[in-house]
C-alpha cells in the first residue's frame, strides 16, 4: 500500500460526547483519536440526531457538502451535513442530516419504546450521505470501519454499488459487531428498498420481513474483517461471520479495561492492509 499515511474512515452511529456513553459511543471517541495519533488520517461520521444539542456542541452546516439529493423508493430527500470538532483530540465529526430521518429526539424507538417504521430508510440513507461526502471530500480511506446497526447498510453499498468508483476502489471494511441490532423489520418492503445501482435482488439475502439482525449478516457478507465489539454478539451472527471465512478479531474485556484493545484494533487495520 506505499509508505503515506494510511486513511481510516470511522462510520458510528454513536460517538462521545455528543451522545450519552454507551460502549459504542465510547469506542468510537477512543479510538479515532488513538488512531490519529499513530500517524494515521482519520475521518469519522454519525448520524445528526436531534438529541444533539447543536449550540452546545458548536455543530455548523458545511455548506459546499450539502445540497444534494438521496432517492429512496420515490422521494428525493435533502442530504445536510454539519460538522463540529472535539478539539481536545483535534478530530473533527461530520454529521449526516435530514429533517425527516434525524430531527426526532430518539435513536431508533419513540418514548413509547416503539421501533420507528423507517429505520431501514434511515439507515440506507445514512450509508448514502456518507460515501457521497466522502467522494465530494476527495478523501479514499484505506479502512472504512463500522460500528452500530445503524451503519449495516454501508459494506452492501460499498462493494456493489460503489465498486467502480476510485475513491473506494482499494477501501477494506471492517464491522464492528454489538448486541445493538433491531428486533423489529426495519422498514415495509426494506429487502427491495435497499436495492440501488448495480444492487441485485440477488445480492440481498433479506427476508421481506428483515430485521437487525438480517442486516448485520448481510453487512458480515461484504465486510473484510470482524471486531466482536462486546460480550453479547449473537451466537448465531458469530457463527455466521466463521462461516463465512472471515478474519475475526475476537472479544477481550480485560483490554478495554486497560485501554489496549486499541493495539489489537490498529494490528487489526495493519494485517487486513498487508
Amino acid at each position: 500500500m506505499g509508505d503515506s499515511a494510511k486513511k481510516i474512515l470511522f462510520v458510528s452511529s454513536e460517538m462521545e460526547p455528543y451522545l450519552p456513553e454507551t460502549r459504542i459511543a465510547k469506542i468510537c471517541r477512543e479510538l479515532p483519536q488513538d488512531i490519529q495519533e499513530r500517524r494515521k488520517e482519520i475521518r469519522a461520521f454519525m448520524p445528526r440526531y436531534g438529541c444533539i444539542n447543536e449550540r452546545k456542541n458548536q455543530l455548523h452546516e458545511v455548506i459546499r457538502l450539502s445540497g444534494m439529493n438521496i432517492i429512496i423508493g420515490d422521494v428525493d430527500r435533502p442530504l445536510v451535513i454539519k460538522v463540529a470538532s472535539i478539539s481536545a483530540a483535534r478530530i473533527q465529526v461530520y454529521f449526516i442530516d435530514n429533517e425527516d430521518y434525524f430531527r426526532r429526539k430518539q435513536l431508533m424507538q419513540d418514548e413509547h419504546g416503539k421501533f420507528f417504521a423507517d429505520n431501514g430508510e434511515r439507515a440506507i440513507f445514512f450509508a448514502r450521505g456518507v460515501l457521497e461526502t466522502v467522494k465530494k471530500l476527495r478523501w479514499a480511506p484505506d479502512i472504512i470501519h463500522c460500528s452500530g446497526w445503524i451503519s449495516h447498510v454501508l459494506p452492501l453499498y460499498l462493494k456493489k454499488a460503489y465498486k467502480d468508483d476510485p475513491i473506494f476502489s482499494n477501501s477494506k471494511v471492517v464491522l464492528s459487531l454489538y448486541d445493538d441490532n433491531l428486533a423489529e423489520p426495519l422498514s415495509p418492503g426494506f429487502a427491495n428498498t435497499i436495492l440501488y445501482g448495480a444492487i441485485k435482488p440477488k445480492d440481498v439475502t433479506l427476508s421481506e420481513q428483515a430485521n437487525g439482525m438480517e442486516l448485520a449478516k448481510l453487512a458480515a457478507q461484504y465486510a473484510d474483517g470482524i471486531i466482536l465489539g462486546c460480550a453479547d454478539v449473537d451466537a448465531s451472527l458469530k457463527k455466521h461471520c466463521e462461516d463465512l471465512g472471515l478474519p475475526v478479531l475476537p472479544y477481550e474485556e480485560e483490554t478495554f479495561s486497560d485501554g489496549s484493545y486499541m493495539d489489537r484494533y490498529n494490528a487489526f487495520y495493519d494485517d487486513l492492509l498487508q
